[in-house]
């Protein structure tokens, strides 16, 4: 049980919600924002000492019962209920550290793809494998280390001028919201990994940003449904991106593909003519 993740969980859900989203009248004298603690204590059906504990990380761990009860009370999405009980101990966590061994059938898989820049990422961001095209079209990640090959890294602390975002990516704020989101869960399932918190404690002391999304605790993304990159050599590439989960891992593969005989699909055709040596970071 992490009682002051929870604790600092609990109140960022509470502070977002209004009394009329309750169903509760907002009355008058309302000094701070959200609901207040009693008012949550009564929705949970528990009491308002117990509740005030659980947000001061105080209180022993509570039941199952008591978490949905709060779950309901404060409106919580399936994935914020998950990570509720994980930062309360009572859903199963991985222990030890997060796996960077791709599986080899997923390694032959991206390397098939036809058309497709394929990817396959870490719980910590991190680039673990990929096929030509996606060095085409992002970047070949083979010359670089692997602490630079970590995507939280690049999108929150390689910021080389104004406007001038990771790979030219249209969608690069939703894309840090993400990031902070998916490492939020990620510390709470690997909690004594230092890789996991060694990149967050950089990441916070480091990047105003990401400490300032840190802080909203939030932990579920919109889907990225397309993205476009402003490549050097070809231009806009548009592509349908989707993030597909190898949960025996817990990573990602991430494939970027475009609609047959669309403007996207032929700059991806052109990409994989010229290959890794396309790539020209922009400056």
């Amino acid at each position: 049980m992490d009682k002051q993740e929870l604790g600092a969980f609990l109140r960022s859900r509470r502070e977002r919600l209004r009394p009329e989203d309750v169903g509760l009248p907002s009355g008058p004298r309302r000094r701070t924002p959200g609901l207040r603690r009693e008012e949550v204590a009564v929705l949970a059906h528990i009491s308002t000492e117990y509740y005030v504990r659980l947000e001061q990380g105080r209180a022993p761990r509570p039941s199952g019962e008591v978490l949905a009860g709060i779950a309901g009370a404060l409106r919580l999405t399936d994935a914020e209920s998950d990570h509720l009980h994980l930062l309360a101990g009572t859903a199963p966590r991985r222990t030890g550290l997060h796996r960077r061994d791709v599986r080899p059938s997923i390694l032959a898989l991206i390397e098939r793809l036809p058309q497709t820049a394929a990817f396959v990422t870490s719980a910590t961001f991190e680039v673990l494998a990929w096929n030509d095209l996606t060095a085409a079209l992002m970047e070949d990640f083979g010359v670089l280390a692997p602490k630079d090959r970590n995507l939280a890294r690049r999108v929150f602390l390689d910021r080389p001028r104004p406007g001038a975002e990771l790979y030219g990516i249209s969608d690069a704020t939703e894309f840090r919201h993400h990031v902070v989101m998916r490492l939020h869960s990620t510390l709470a399932r690997y909690p004594s990994d230092p890789a996991v918190t060694g990149l967050v404690e950089e990441l916070r002391g480091a990047s105003p940003d990401f400490a300032r999304l840190w802080e909203r605790h939030d932990v579920q993304a919109a889907p990225m449904l397309t993205k476009t990159f402003h490549h050097p050599v070809v231009g806009e590439v548009t592509v349908d991106c989707d993030a597909l989960a190898l949960t025996d891992r817990d990573q990602h593969l991430v494939l970027y593909t475009a609609p047959p005989g669309s403007p996207g699909a032929e700059a991806l055709a052109l990409l994989s003519v010229l290959g890794p040596d396309a790539y020209a970071p922009l400056q």
